[in-house]
């Protein structure tokens, strides 16, 4: 492997290997840009019900796909609203609008409730207590896209426009959501990557006044992000896998952070290497032989970090592997091939006006890093001891971090989808916004009879007995089964005669946690519910579909994915660590540092979302894709560290040696952990709270590790090791018999 990567690398060196290799990525980039499409063409979003087919909501679901088929897709809930109740007027112009649904349906409808035909006296399950609020639905075509979900829905809206005169008028339900969650990432990207290509400029410019070194690593991201584009656009033509809209988003941060992080190792090093070459081929030459087994491990660990969402069960979570994966597969080729190419061309000019002489020392005593090396070989056992008391410390809060499984709470407040559920919530009761359907599934052929009426009306009354449960509908007690003559009302009963359906109504927030706990209480008492029935409990099958049995299922299928995700991370990335170390012992306190860094930077994180921003609970997503990408992240800067104490113990004792590498690595990883945090801090920017909570948490564990972690906690511990760390590979205090340390010999 070394070997493989030597090769690469050393043709990427050479005058006539990076001029190929540079003509090779340009070409790529025009053939892509001509050939393939954009991948925001194919970007979706990923539903939040995309559950395994085995989980309890999901067979509830199809259960009702069999018996209960309906024509219509998604639903869009308008929602008319006033301060007082609607006058006569608008309800005339309600219904005039009505007219215009059913008469001229806009592309993309299927049908609409056409209450202009209705009787006012039929209105009433539409309209509020109060009557300030009425609901219309209206349904969608069934498989339509995300993107044809939003253009029916921006018809729709469009429409309503002439009544918004005088009244409210916003849209909601799966509907609504569903194109309120496109709108938010379509809008959202070109400004994030602006505002990140923007931050990266300046800060490389204040941390190293050269406009060729702040330009360059543009440069690279920006040839590289095309050839990703691209290729994901392919992937998403030709149905290949599931490109999602958020993976894209944090994708194009993740590509311009690490690959700037990137140009940071190899114009770092060159500029050393400069130094002490004439010819600026040579130069790099021996820098990438530094710099391109870190990059090659960083690249592999994020790969693997983020490939291992593939393993998860939850849809969503599957779908950022694909796109990230192909991202990172980029990010690897480009920090082998295309920055040592576009570095070795520039020369010496790179680095205008500061340009490194040959035999130009430097005198890195005085700096601050240096000053720093030497307080750790000093006070190692005082630095672990405090910094373990502070960060362990922080890391107890997130025991208290309490999750929402609503993705409404993530829109912006002004979204035109949490405006109509938040109106709908105040108007109506709350259950009634997302009912839950109780489903009876037979075996089959069920026989409409007495026995079967005594048993739907000992089902309902159980089901109406539950804590939690508001009511179960239709009425199927014994009296009203008197006066309607023992006939089950129309859609109760499947066409198919193999299932029952009742709507059952909660009495809490269907999207709370109490809702939840209901949920897993009738599932718990299925079984009993059917056979105190009378019903064979070998021919019945009793099932709960609705939005809240799918968030219990979310749940429950989350935190499986969590357990996973992170074991098979912790387990694979410590296996490349041992082999990228040669050591038994330096990958486990590496893997543990970053471990406590992702704990402290959850736990800070929720301290300051709950206690001085006020907010109740954050996304059920951020533990894991935090974890994924601050374990991954921080490993880049584990590497370059380990690997430069390594190869200045060759040379010095091992506690100068340590000294030595924070002094000559410190500038390079806290200007690469700076961008990476002011990158991420990007995302902070966006209207959508998960993305802003996402951002702030990564952001501020990047930090940690930069500048406690890495700077101070890691040196520490490995001073306090001495000859440990690397056991079983060398016994010896001093590393000078260590003949082929990483990079090797000039």
């Amino acid at each position: 492997m070394t070997q493989l990567l030597r090769a690469v690398t050393a043709f990427s060196s050479r005058k006539k290997g990076a001029i190929i290799m540079l003509a090779l990525w340009i070409a790529l980039v025009l053939i892509l840009s001509a050939f393939a499409p954009t991948s925001k063409m194919f970007a979706v979003n990923s539903n939040a019900s995309d559950l395994p087919a085995d989980v309890p909501s999901e067979l509830a679901r199809q259960a009702i796909d069999q018996h209960f088929p309906a024509d219509g897709g998604l639903t869009a809930l308008l929602v008319f609203h006033d301060d007082r109740p609607l006058s006569d007027d608008q309800q005339q112009q309600i219904v005039n609008f009505s007219r215009g649904l059913v008469e001229d349906k806009p592309e993309g409808v299927e049908q609409s409730l056409p209450i202009h035909q209705m009787p006012p006296s039929s209105w009433e399950p539409f309209f509020s207590a109060d009557h300030t609020t009425l609901m219309l639905p209206v349904h969608l075509d069934k498989g339509l896209d995300s993107h044809q979900v939003r253009d029916a829905v921006k018809a729709i809206d469009q429409r309503a426009d002439a009544l918004r005169e005088q009244l409210h008028i916003s849209i909601t339900g799966p509907a609504g959501i569903a194109s309120d969650a496109l709108a938010v990432f379509q809008n959202a990207d070109l400004v994030l990557m602006l505002s990140t290509v923007a931050l990266i400029l300046v800060l490389m410019i204040v941390l190293y006044r050269s406009p060729l070194l702040a330009i360059v690593p543009l440069l690279v991201a920006g040839l590289s992000y095309a050839v990703v584009d691209r290729l994901l656009g392919l992937a998403g033509k030709n149905d290949w896998f599931v490109v999602d809209s958020q993976a894209l988003s944090i994708m194009m941060i993740l590509l311009f952070a690490v690959l700037t992080d990137y140009c940071l190792f190899v114009f770092s090093r060159y500029r050393e290497e400069l130094r002490n070459c004439a010819s600026q081929f040579e130069a790099m030459r021996v820098a990438m032989n530094y710099v391109g087994e870190p990059i090659f491990f960083s690249s592999s660990t994020i790969f693997v970090s983020v490939l291992t969402l593939a393993a998860a069960l939850f849809k969503p979570y599957q779908h950022f592997a694909p796109v990230f994966a192909t991202a990172l597969i980029v990010i690897l080729l480009s920090g082998l091939t295309l920055i040592p190419a576009v570095f070795t061309l520039l020369g010496r000019k790179a680095f205008w006006p500061f340009v490194p002489k040959v035999g130009e020392t430097k005198q890195e005593g005085r700096s601050f890093w240096a000053k720093l090396g030497r307080f750790n070989i000093r006070k190692p056992r005082t630095i672990v001891a405090v910094l373990m008391l502070l960060l362990v410390g922080a890391s107890l809060f997130t025991t208290d971090i309490k999750y929402s499984f609503n993705l409404l709470q993530s829109f912006p407040e002004d979204s035109s989808s949490r405006i109509g559920f938040e109106t709908l919530e105040r108007q109506f009761p709350k259950g009634s916004l997302a009912p839950v359907t109780a489903v009876v599934e037979s075996t089959q052929e069920i026989q409409p009879d007495q026995r079967l009426y005594n048993a739907l009306g000992k089902i309902a009354a159980q089901l109406a007995s539950v804590q939690g449960v508001e009511s179960v509908t239709p009425d199927l007690t014994a009296d009203n089964q008197q006066e309607t003559g023992r006939q089950l009302p129309k859609g109760v009963l499947s066409e198919d005669r193999q299932a029952i359906q009742l709507q059952m109504v909660l009495a809490d927030d269907p999207y709370g946690t109490e809702a939840m706990q209901t949920i897993e209480t009738l599932r718990q008492q299925a079984e009993q519910i059917i056979t105190d029935s009378g019903l064979e409990l070998s021919s019945y099958r009793l099932h709960f579909a609705g939005q809240t049995p799918q968030m219990v299922d979310t749940r429950d299928i989350n935190d499986r994915d969590t357990l996973l995700v992170v074991t098979v991370v912790i387990a694979v990335i410590t296996l490349l660590l041992i082999f990228q170390s040669r050591s038994l012992i330096a990958p486990l306190y590496m893997i543990g540092t970053i471990l406590l860094t992702y704990g402290t930077a959850l736990g800070l994180g929720w301290l300051i979302f709950h206690e001085l921003l006020g907010y109740e609970a954050i996304s059920y997503r951020i533990p894991l894709y935090s974890f994924v990408f601050l374990v991954a992240l921080g490993v880049d800067y584990n590497i370059l560290l380990l690997s430069r104490v390594r190869e200045e113990a060759q040379k010095h004792e091992l506690p100068q040696a340590i000294a030595r590498a924070v002094a000559l690595t410190g500038k390079t990883i806290s200007s690469a952990g700076l961008i990476l945090v002011a990158t991420f801090a990007v995302l902070m920017t966006q209207p959508l709270l998960e993305l802003f909570m996402f951002g702030f948490v990564v952001a501020l564990g990047v930090l940690i590790d930069t500048f406690l972690v890495r700077a101070l906690l890691m040196p520490s511990i490995m001073v306090l090791l001495g000859r440990f760390n690397w056991w079983p590979t060398a016994s010896s205090r001093k590393m000078n018999t260590i003949t082929h340390g990483i990079g090797g010999e000039r």
